[in-house]
């Protein structure tokens, strides 16, 4: 469901899969090569959502933001697992926000950055690039080395982007 809400209307980018009962709703914008999964929840009526290339938002995730106090976005090649919550926060390049995963208001993650599956990056937390952070509440527990970010990251990510044309064909 892509639904309109205050005059607010959903931008989807080019190239672009949004599964069935996915909803998007409101004043989002979702870059190019971006996937919207099945059970997924894009809810841009409080504030908005803005969303780089290649992203891709995996089954029953849900990203929302907080009234008139904190939008969400998100940049390109950022992968958001299954059940994740992302919420009224920035999330920079090439990221992957881990399974069950929760990142709070106001909360920064840099780029090449991972947040493991099931953290908890509690309100106005800073991840620095290059890190992982994982717990509850998810503090860092060490440095991201170049081949896991190759091997993660981007495979996640363009694995993402190959898995949507199957549903485009």
């Amino acid at each position: 469901m892509i639904k309109s809400v205050r005059g607010k209307e959903p931008k989807i980018g080019e190239d672009c899969f949004v599964a069935e009962n996915a909803v998007i709703v409101g004043e989002v914008e979702m870059g190019n090569q971006c996937s919207v999964w099945f059970n997924s929840v894009i809810r841009g009526d409080v504030h908005f959502i803005k969303m780089g290339d290649k992203v891709n938002v995996q089954d029953g995730a849900v990203i929302h933001c907080t009234y008139q106090k904190s939008p969400t976005v998100i940049g390109n090649n950022v992968s958001i697992g299954h059940n994740a919550i992302v919420h009224g926060c920035t999330i920079q390049d090439n990221v992957l926000i881990g399974m069950g995963s929760i990142v709070m208001d106001d909360c920064v993650v840099e780029s090449n950055s991972i947040i493991a599956a099931g953290a908890v990056v509690t309100k106005g937390t800073h991840v620095p690039s290059g890190s992982i952070f994982a717990g509850m509440p998810a503090k860092k527990i060490k440095d991201i080395s170049p081949e896991l970010s190759s091997g993660e990251i981007d495979r996640i990510a363009n694995n993402y982007v190959t898995y949507s044309g199957w549903f485009k064909e």
